[in-house]
């Protein structure tokens, strides 16, 4: 969707020009279904609302210096900046969120012109409607599962008959035996907790699909990633119909509450903009 300004040419301009040049990019945040969205108590200084062919844009007039392509990817790598301009782009979307169904756009989604995003509302309508049509009334939320293998793994030593049995071995055998009989213990339990890793993520993402719309299932991250050391064993997202978000919720604490003791982390958050289910396609033509 990024649409670029051609780089200007050499010609002087006067100073009105340039001026007027300084703000020329559009950035946009999301997009709404119907009449202008109002923005002005929002507390953001220059969001506008520009409606074309009856969708609403929210808007903002960014610098090239800024936004441009070439320093929109310098300013990637600056920290601050990156920080407080993402946070401002989630916060004005979750805003307008809570009284509006919105499609999002993804961070730094840059239009050259009106025209330009007037285009795109021609091109893609057919799927802005159908995408509008999946959204509306539901709430995207995130569900993450992890697993304190270590935690676990002292919970299957214990209670283990095979573990338990094998252990006694251990105690009574010869060093070299012991040592191969140990091997055979330890992985015994690793076998055991990926096994009660994959029951407890598919039998977790099964319960929460069935309040669900639509769901996600999203690549497991590594540590270096979550920063955390335990292992992440379901990493979903979940469209939710709003009239069931409480039913999700509690599914949820039920969820924790029994397996607060096994290693066992739940953490849901949202609720999101619907980055995640969202799917727009240029019409066929005809």
């Amino acid at each position: 969707m990024r649409d670029w300004i051609v780089p200007a040419s050499n010609i002087t301009k006067s100073n009105q020009e340039i001026r007027m040049k300084i703000n020329d990019l559009i950035y946009v945040y999301c997009m709404a279904n119907g009449p202008p969205v109002p923005v002005h108590n929002t507390g953001i200084k220059g969001l506008r609302s520009l409606v074309f062919n009856d969708f609403c844009f929210i808007v903002k007039y960014v610098s090239e210096s800024e936004f441009s392509e070439e320093n929109f990817k310098k300013n990637l790598s600056v920290t601050q900046w990156l920080e407080s301009n993402s946070r401002e782009h989630i916060r004005i979307i979750s805003m307008l969120m809570e009284n509006y169904t919105v499609i999002p756009f993804k961070f730094g989604t840059i239009y050259s012109s009106k025209a330009d995003l007037q285009k795109f509302t021609s091109d893609y309508s057919e799927s802005l409607i159908e995408n509008f049509h999946h959204i509306n009334g539901r709430e995207e939320w995130s569900v993450k599962i992890y697993c304190n293998r270590k935690a676990l793994c002292e919970e299957i030593e214990e209670l283990n008959e095979e573990a338990t049995r094998l252990e006694k071995q251990i105690m009574a055998s010869s060093p070299g035996k012991a040592f191969l009989l140990k091997r055979k213990k330890t992985d015994l339990i690793e076998d055991e907790v990926d096994r009660i890793c994959k029951n407890y993520g598919r039998e977790y993402f099964n319960d929460l699909r069935n309040l669900s719309e639509s769901t996600n299932l999203n690549n497991l991250l590594p540590k270096k990633f979550t920063g955390r050391e335990d292992t992440i064993i379901l990493n979903a997202t979940f469209l939710v119909s709003k009239i069931k978000v409480t039913d999700f919720k509690n599914t949820i604490d039920t969820m924790r509450n029994m397996d607060g003791k096994s290693g066992i982390v739940i953490e849901a958050t949202g609720p999101w903009p619907p980055f995640s289910f969202i799917s727009i396609k240029r019409q066929q033509a005809t």
